[in-house]
């Protein structure tokens, strides 16, 4: 069992700078078919000052920036045992090219279901710019098969 004295555990804040490649690649990845993602001239005459992030991208930050606190492997979790469960964002403030975005993660529930053979973890991760803007808030939640 995953010890519940993780819960309310946060990452040390990380941070990561947005590069306009990135977000090309991941507009393709992910096919978004609207110019304002691949193209800093259509993204510009639509209002934006720099290509904006589409609206996922926020969750592979965290594959550049990895926590050291807080993570799955430093609760004890066998990680060929896991399974995406849920994921969730909340939008607050647009994500750009040229952005540094910090990152904090909160472990923030445990739990079990059917006896204990699935242990759920609830992680909730901010991202605020470097103007201080809360960008996007996300909630993942692991499966951990048992037994």
């Amino acid at each position: 069992m995953i010890s519940r004295e993780h819960i309310g555990l946060k990452s040390e804040p990380r941070s990561i700078d947005v590069e306009a490649g990135q977000l090309k690649f991941f507009a393709k990845a992910t096919g978004q078919t609207d110019p304002i993602y691949s193209d800093e001239t259509a993204a510009r005459a639509a209002g934006h000052p720099a290509l904006p992030a589409p609206p996922t991208f926020s969750i592979s930050l965290a594959a550049g920036a990895p926590a050291k606190i807080g993570t799955l492997e430093s609760m004890g979790v066998d990680m060929r045992r896991i399974l995406h469960g849920e994921q969730s964002f909340t939008h607050h403030h647009m994500i750009y090219a040229g952005d540094r975005i910090t990152l904090v993660t909160t472990v923030s529930d445990i739990y079990d279901k059917k006896g204990g053979a699935l242990e759920f973890i609830v992680q909730d991760t901010t991202a605020t710019n470097q103007k201080g803007d809360l960008c996007v808030t996300y909630r993942t939640v692991v499966v951990v098969r048992n037994g």
